[in-house]
């Protein structure tokens, strides 16, 4: 493990680098508000967070990363457009046995841009790559707005459209849906034995003879999702040839140019892509403007499904060959974290992080 003294002093280094690129310096408090993560995040965030309270403040999460308080402070009052760059501890606790720190250093660069969003996805992966060439690192990227917009254009209810928007990010149970809604995978026990029963009660009814009223939800809270339940029990499997599209999507591993390809091929079965490729194919041309080496840059459908939750477009990591190490640095694009912390406003922003510690790993030959 590199001493702490010498990850500082990575971490300023990059620090600098970004203040050179024109990044506004920042800084953010340590303590942040649970309430603001919660409503983000839900209580899964509790898992993974270092929870305290306070008498004046109430409930506070120590830093689990540095872009929500980011947004804030630019939605707040932040001039447009605009870059920043911070460099701090962040927390998060991991689970026994798997070596992970649990407070470690961070060091970013973010751009709230609307002129261009493509050039600023650009901008900001191309600095990454710059910052750190010298180590010799795996690039990924993908974009998590292919899958958005497939998952909007499939011929399904509107409820099981958001279920499926809702588990983007979980790998796992979006397939699982995935399965249930074309008709291949059952559904869950004791889901079919309830819609069963409505089939022979009516809602109201059932609703009667379980007795009095516990918990937080209301009568009408539970008829309404009684009758959700009936309803989606008459809707029609998702067509074969949708699956097997939105299949294709996430299994798809190529160059960013022939992934271009293979995803206009695909367009032809779910239409509602298009506009998402018109993104992806101006970024390949402007990380090309940018001495990117786009006909060798690798993009996965499914990358940064599992690890970056409130991304919602391109996304990119570096990573060590042959290591088995974590990402040495993650980011992308995150226009709707802006819109929900905005009270109303948007503006299209994409940023990301290195961690300084696993810079210096990696340039050891990965020794502890």
């Amino acid at each position: 493990m590199p001493r702490k003294a010498d990850i500082r002093s990575e971490a300023e280094r990059l620090f600098a680098f970004f203040q050179a690129q024109g990044g506004q310096p920042v800084e953010t408090d340590l303590l942040q508000p649970a309430e603001t993560l919660l409503d983000l995040y839900g209580e899964d965030i509790r898992a993974r967070a270092y929870v305290t309270g306070d008498a004046v403040r109430g409930e506070l999460m120590m830093r689990p990363d540095f872009t929500v308080p980011v947004v804030q402070m630019h939605m707040s009052d932040g001039a447009e457009p605009a870059r920043y760059t911070y460099m701090g501890e962040v927390f998060r606790m991991q689970e026994a046995g798997t070596g992970r720190a649990s407070e470690y250093m961070q060091v970013g660069y973010e751009v709230f841009d609307r002129t261009d969003p493509a050039a600023a996805d650009a901008e900001v992966f191309s600095l990454f790559h710059e910052a750190l060439a010298p180590l010799g690192l795996r690039a990924a990227t993908g974009d998590i707005g292919i899958l958005a917009a497939a998952v909007k254009g499939l011929s399904t209810s509107e409820r099981r459209k958001a279920a499926l928007m809702r588990h983007i990010w979980r790998p796992s149970r979006f397939r699982a849906l995935l399965e249930r809604f074309a008709g291949r995978g059952p559904a869950p026990i004791q889901r079919e034995a309830l819609v069963n029963q409505l089939q022979e009660t009516a809602p109201g009814d059932l609703i009667d003879e379980a007795g009095p009223e516990l918990g937080l939800r209301s009568r009408d809270d539970v008829l309404e999702r009684l009758n959700a339940l009936i309803s989606d029990a008459t809707v029609d499997p998702l067509p074969e040839a949708e699956l097997d599209a939105v299949t294709a999507i996430l299994s798809l591993r190529e160059t960013a140019p022939n992934a271009l390809y293979h995803l206009t091929e695909i367009s032809e079965v779910l239409p509602s892509l298009t506009q998402a490729l018109e993104t992806l194919e101006a970024r390949i041309e402007a990380l090309a403007a940018r001495g990117v080496a786009v006909d060798t840059l690798p993009f996965e459908g499914s990358y940064g499904r599992s690890t970056m939750e409130y991304y919602d477009g391109f996304v990119f990591g570096f990573y060590p060959e042959g290591e088995d190490m974590p990402a040495v640095a993650t980011g992308g694009r995150y226009d709707a974290l802006t819109r929900v912390l905005g009270q109303g406003r948007t503006i299209p922003a994409v940023g990301g992080v290195i961690r300084p510690e696993q810079v210096l790993r990696v340039a050891a030959g990965g020794r502890s």
